[in-house]
């Protein structure tokens, strides 16, 4: 344990990472008269809000008490892709045959060396967000419990921090769902899975969202023999329908068991192995297994901040802010999973950049005004931006859908990843993009050619103009585009070019 700080195993990367991220050594400075801003939360969002305010010249102050880096770094998008990469690496190989290779040796995953280059690509790439650089840069890091201790104060390990403006990015926790047996038998989340340092035997994934189907998939991939279970009727519930099809039938070939419309009655606990006792379909069933992960919940860190003494309103969805990201006390703003909806790396980045320019520059800017993609990295992924159908449904907007299937894409077919779709809404009768869904290997990579037109105020028509080289999986999108294009060839256009070709005879 480094200075109060604990994370396993303990091996020389995970040293590596707290050396940066929570040097034992490490000594708070003397606070300065005032901040421009103080920074509570090290996640993603306060991490940029720190570093982008401090580079405009604003005197800043940073406040974390455990990881720089947040959930992004230690326990959530950098160690989940690490094992992600590994188990795509099992995949193709049990795959190969497909291709006309045969493996004689068969596959043989060394989970302990997955999570060994996991932990070493953490550590590797922790020195992003470590306190020496945030330092280099001219933030005050104070590490330590930070709390309000008055209208423009805040107090960390004895030490008193004035303001002129703050920002609470202390962001959010997986949280146990309340179900009886289960504190008693144990469970992984995201803040312990990445620990394992053996593989179990067999694992019960609660929750079908991201988290869950990501690391669902990895652990069948590393040899586990998973088990899912949703109570809602499909996979990743929010996405569109299709999609989430693609991505359930992709988990099931590759061994996981699903469970849909079931919910975990109790747990029980025999030695080292964990009951649940569930009901699915109506039917009631056991299922044993040697551990099990929480995929779905999280909580928001707002205890121990002494929001009342300022002001500062919350609910069970976290901080309330307005569309400014400005709190109930306009002096305090916040940023990240802590107070937004969607709670994405590259959201809280984003939110980030609004804070600055609205607590430091008297800035407008608006969360409602930003066009945010997600993606959710199975295999294949599934990737989002805009509106879904339902909502422009729900909001009276009239759209027309185009949809292209990978297995009419050339490049899909040669690839073996034809089982995808790009799904393009527009608003109806014109090319104006609200919303688009792709599911592909890459399909988070193929994304942002659609937010960039969206943002950008491009069209379908723009996209049909755009020569995407042949062959690629990025050619569906524009292929998409011809689609929309074809529907402009009404019977009108289409006389009147013939009576203008007949004419050029």
């Amino acid at each position: 344990m480094l200075n109060g700080v604990e994370i396993l195993p303990r091996d020389t990367h995970n040293a590596t990472l707290i050396n940066n991220v929570h040097p034992a050594d490490y000594q708070n400075p003397e606070p300065a008269p005032r901040y421009n801003l103080v920074v509570i939360g090290a996640g993603t969002a306060g991490l940029v809000t720190a570093a982008g305010a401090a580079g405009l010249g604003a005197k800043v102050a940073l406040v974390e008490r455990h990881l720089l880096g947040g959930d992004c770094l230690n326990v959530g998008c950098v160690p989940s892709k690490c094992i992600i990469r590994s188990s795509r690496v099992s995949g193709d190989i049990h795959q190969a045959h497909d291709f006309g290779v045969h493996v004689s040796d068969g596959v043989a995953v060394d989970f302990p060396a997955v999570m060994e280059r996991m932990r070493r690509l953490r550590a590797r790439i922790s020195h992003h967000d470590s306190v020496k650089r945030f330092w280099e840069m001219g933030v005050d890091v104070f590490l330590g419990e930070g709390r309000f201790s008055g209208p423009d104060t805040v107090e960390v390990n004895g030490k008193t921090l004035r303001f002129k403006k703050a920002v609470i990015a202390t962001g959010a926790r997986a949280i146990q769902p309340p179900i009886e047996g289960l504190s008693e038998a144990g469970c992984l989340t995201n803040e312990t899975v990445f620990s394992l340092t053996e593989r179990p035997d067999r694992m019960v994934v609660l929750g079908a969202g991201p988290l869950g189907c990501e690391l669902a998939q990895a652990f069948q991939r590393l040899g586990c023999e998973v088990t899912m279970i949703e109570m809602a009727p499909q996979v990743l519930i929010r996405e569109d329908t299709d999609a989430a099809k693609i991505v359930a039938d992709a988990l099931r070939r590759d061994g996981i068991d699903i469970r849909l419309n079931s919910t975990i009655k109790r747990v029980s606990l025999t030695g080292t192995k964990k009951t649940l006792h569930i009901e699915s379909n109506g039917k009631s069933e056991t299922i044993t297994t040697d551990a099990i992960l929480i995929g779905a919940g999280r909580a928001p860190n707002v205890e121990g901040l002494n929001l009342e003494a300022v002001g500062v309103e919350y609910g069970k969805g976290g901080i309330l802010v307005d569309d400014m990201l400005r709190t109930t006390n306009s002096r305090i703003y916040a940023a990240g999973d802590i107070c937004l909806n969607y709670k994405f790396t590259h959201t809280a980045d984003a939110a980030a950049r609004i804070v600055i320019q609205n607590a430091l520059f008297w800035g407008r800017k608006k969360l409602s005004a930003l066009t945010i993609p997600w993606c959710t990295y199975t295999d294949p992924e599934i990737a989002h931006v805009g509106m879904y159908e339902r909502d422009a449904e729900e909001k009276g907007i009239p759209v027309d859908t185009f949809t292209r299937p990978f297995k009419e894409v050339d490049r899909a077919l040669v690839d073996g990843e034809d089982e995808g779709l790009v799904k393009v809404h527009v608003r109806k009768g014109t090319d104006k993009i609200v919303g688009a869904t792709i599911v592909a290997r890459h399909a988070g990579e193929m994304i942002s050619e659609i937010t960039l037109a969206m943002v950008g105020g491009l069209g379908l028509k723009t996209i049909a103009n755009v020569i995407h080289p042949y062959p690629t999986q990025a050619e569906a999108i524009k292929q998409v585009a011809d689609m929309y294009n074809r529907t402009r060839l009404t019977p009108f256009v289409k006389n009147l070019f013939q009576a203008v070709l007949r004419w050029q005879r």
